[in-house]
Order: structure tokens, then sequence, then C-alpha cells
């Protein structure tokens, strides 16, 4: 590589460093706007539902249509508090901006700047892989820069879709800080060239898969969490019991119990049979590079600990006596053991795998 080439190269690598901390800027804005969605949305009147849910005099009368074409008023909405085993019947919350105008208006403004800080992380992605003229997750730090922008990238998704997934914003933008967060704080490395045994094709195939699969995992997961906080928060409201001020004002707003356990449960139906297939191009890469498809290598173990979690998790969640908090725990167990495999077997473990030069 020629001198002007090597020049024009770190060139690239510093404005990809100056994309991703003017992301980093941009998404605490929107991390800003989103508390503000959440603080306005607090005054709206989501005490209404609260009140239907455990029967008390205030709540609002409902007009409902009768078999015989005429109206009916019921003092109270009808709730069945178990309809299956590990869900209720309960309406969705009206979301974080409450039903409130200026609580949507707080609403847009982060998702907003949640799609701008997006494109300009986005850009810092590629920028560096055109500085170093390959795959950009050739390292951890790479890895965790592509892995925010999936994740980010799949939320916006969701949106576009017209999917009722806005309450998942400050959730979001609040781990993908962390995550550049420790990306440029503690996994920074150099522009650089691969070692020899990720010098490959499958580099573009099989991390891009692993990649793309634990962004979509972290998004079920983080429906998985809210289920459990919203389940309880619902069996209390069943037993009579009075929720405190935060669960008044803000476990109130999400969906039902029911939808995220829905909503958790497709999101990881839908991603695993890629989780499959990213283990098997793996095997296939590794008789590439190694000249063996399996060594029981750390990353290899916990890639398919990992995948026997998630086969464990779906199996559950349709057996009757699995549904609910036992199969959400299963669901945590398994991200878990995502998080560990790329955490921990990177940094802790030896393998053929420890490359990232952290």
């Amino acid at each position: 590589m020629t001198p002007l080439a090597v020049a024009a190269n770190e060139n690239l690598a510093q404005i990809s460093n100056y994309l991703v901390y003017s992301s980093m800027a941009v998404y605490t804005l929107a991390f800003l706007a989103h508390i503000a969605e959440w603080v306005f949305g607090s005054r709206s009147k989501v005490g209404r539902t609260a009140s239907a849910l455990t029967g008390g005099a205030q709540a609002p009368a409902v007009q409902v249509r009768t078999k015989s074409g005429g109206t009916a008023v019921l003092d109270r909405p009808k709730v069945v508090t178990r309809a299956a085993a590990g869900s209720r019947e309960v309406p969705d919350g009206p979301g974080a901006a409450g039903g409130t105008e200026q609580g949507d208006l707080y609403g847009r403004i982060a998702v907003s700047l949640t799609v701008l800080g997006f494109l300009v992380e986005a850009a810092g992605v590629v920028t560096r892989a055109l500085s170093v003229e390959r795959a950009p997750w050739g390292n951890m730090y790479e890895f965790s820069l592509t892995f925010s922008t999936v994740a980010v990238g799949a939320y916006l998704i969701l949106l576009a879709a017209k999917k009722n997934v806005r309450w998942l914003g400050l959730i979001l933008v609040t781990t993908v800080l962390l995550d550049l967060g420790i990306a440029t704080k503690w996994l920074y490395t150099d522009s650089d060239q691969l070692v020899p045994a990720l010098d490959s094709y499958w580099l573009w195939i099989h991390v891009s898969t692993a990649i793309f699969c634990g962004a979509v995992f972290y998004i079920g997961a983080a429906g998985t969490v809210l289920y459990l906080f919203r389940d309880a928060y619902e069996a209390k409201l069943a037993r009579g019991g009075k929720p405190g001020g935060f669960a008044s004002s803000v476990l109130e707003r999400f969906p039902s119990a029911a939808s995220l356990d829905k909503f958790s449960y497709r999101i990881n139906a839908a991603v695993f049979p890629l989780w499959t297939f990213t283990i098997v191009a793996g095997a296939i890469w590794a008789g590439d590079a190694w000249g063996r498809f399996w060594g029981w290598d750390p990353k290899e173990v916990w890639s398919f600990v990992t995948w026997v979690a998630y086969a464990c998790y779906l199996h559950a969640r349709a057996t009757a006596g699995w549904k609910g908090r036992k199969a959400a725990y299963l669901a945590l167990f398994a991200f878990a053991c995502w998080i560990w495999n790329y955490y921990g077997v990177n940094i802790l473990l030896n393998g053929k795998h420890s490359y990232a030069g952290v």
C-alpha cells in the first residue's frame, strides 16, 4: 500500500471516530427527548385503565353492542384475569406519551433524533469499513459499533411498519449509549488488517448474521424484561392491590403483559432460524480456515449453548405448563448466554476466536 493510500485510510479512520462520537451526542439528545416524553406523558389520565382493572368505583362506563343489534352500557369493563397460562385479557397502555399532545411531540422529536443518530452512526461504520478496506467487524470495537447500529435500525423498521414499539425507545437509546461508551473507552482498536484466518468472504456471511441475530435477540430480551414488570403489575391489580406512584405512572403506559409476551416470542422465534444458520456458517468457515468443523473452542461451545437455550425457550413457550414467567426467565438466560459469548468469551477465555486485541 502506497504512503498516499495509508494516509487516506488514516483520515477515513479519524472521520469514522468523529462520526461515532457525533452519533453519541445525537443519541444523548434523543435520550433526553424520550425522558421528556415519559415525564409529560405521566400527566395524562392513565389512571382510568388502572381503575378499570381494579374494578374501582370510578371506572368509566363502556357502551357495547348486543346480539340483537341494540346497545347496552356496562358499569365497568369486564376483565378476564387468567384467560391463558401466564396472560390476562387487559388493554394495552396508552404509550410513553400517555395520550397527551405534548408528550407525543417529545416522542416524535426523540424518534427523529434516533433516526439522525442511526444515520450518523451507520456512516461511521461505513467509513470504518472504507478505512480498513474490509468488512467492518474484525474486532470487538467494530462489532459493537455495528451491533448498536443494527439494533437501532431494527427498531426503526418496526416503527416504519406501524408496530407499537415506541415504548422501547428510551431503553434502546440508553443501552446503545452504554454500548458505544464501552466500545470507545475500552474496546477501541486502531484500523488494521485481519489475521489470515479471518481474511475470508465468510466474514461477511457469518459475522454479519451473528451481529443481526444479537441485535434482534436484544430487542426480544428488552420486551421480556418489561413483560416481567408488567405481569407483576397486573397480578397486583388482579389481587386488589394498589400499585405505587411509579407503577401507576410508568408501567400502566406499557403494552399489556400478554402483548409484551407475544412480541418477545415472535421476535425470538423469527430470528432463531438465522442463528442456526450462523452456527452452521461458522462451522463451514472453521473447516476452511482450520481444517475442522468443530473443535470445542469456547466461542463454538457457547454459541451452541446459546442455540440450545433459545431452542428450549421456544419449546417451552409452546408448552402450556411453561408459558408466562417461566418461559421468560429461560429467554433471559438464553440472551445472557449470548452476552457472555460476546464479552466473556472474547475477553476472559483463550481460544481461536480471541482476536479482539483488548
